[in-house]
């Protein structure tokens, strides 16, 4: 069960979001916060796993505190939530130290998807701010041929692919949309990863918006 610290600056909201995830059988919910001195109080209480942190809770700015508090607590995982798909407000706090990013909008299913990434060690990037990044790259990219490279070494068939990966659409769904092969959208998506070192799509988004790649 991996243990969780929730925070939200809007209790109603907070309500809703213990409930959601106490209906499930993966989380504990071992402490609460709703301001940021509330914060690092129960971080001190409580020996949480994953921090749910709310980047506009009440009190002293999270962006200060993030550095400091990640390198008091090495082990905590943090998965972020926001309201903005800004590239330098995502970029800045993945900068900051979390793990993690989506939108509070987001459904509890993807919640609960995230921060299972997270707990596990790996990147997390919802689907919504992944799409209107990748849109944005995609839509800024050259578009005189598959020959064409782009900054990150991508073709434009690569983008086109990465784009829908970023989209949730599988394999033998991409294909169909391409008018290609399940086993070439595989290989796009092998030479995608091969290319920008990473091990997934959340990881390629983050690296692109980190480096300044994603531009308005």
């Amino acid at each position: 069960m991996i243990r969780v610290l929730l925070t939200d600056g809007h209790p109603p909201a907070r309500a809703a979001l213990r409930t959601g995830l106490g209906a499930t059988t993966s989380f504990e919910i071992v402490s609460e916060a709703g301001t940021s001195d509330e914060l690092l109080d129960q971080l001190a209480r409580a020996s949480a796993a994953v921090l749910v942190l709310d980047l506009n809770l009440p009190g002293p700015d999270i962006f200060a505190l993030l550095p400091a508090l990640r390198e008091q607590y090495p082990q905590l995982r943090v998965l972020a939530r926001g309201e903005l798909t800004n590239r330098h407000y995502v970029a800045r706090a993945f900068n900051s130290g979390i793990h993690g990013y989506l939108l509070k909008s987001s459904l509890l299913t993807e919640l609960i998807y995230g921060l299972s990434t997270v707990a596990a060690g790996r990147p997390f990037l919802c689907s919504a701010v992944g799409l209107a990044l990748a849109g944005r790259f995609y839509a800024d990219s050259p578009a005189d041929g598959d020959a064409t490279r782009t900054t990150l070494g991508l073709s434009k068939r690569e983008m086109e692919v990465l784009s829908l990966v970023a989209e949730g659409l599988t394999n033998a769904e991409i294909a169909l949309k391409l008018f290609t092969s399940k086993r070439t959208i595989e290989t796009h998506r092998q030479n995608i990863m091969d290319k920008t070192r990473t091990r997934n799509t959340a990881a390629l988004i983050k690296l692109a918006t980190c480096q300044g790649l994603l531009r308005e």
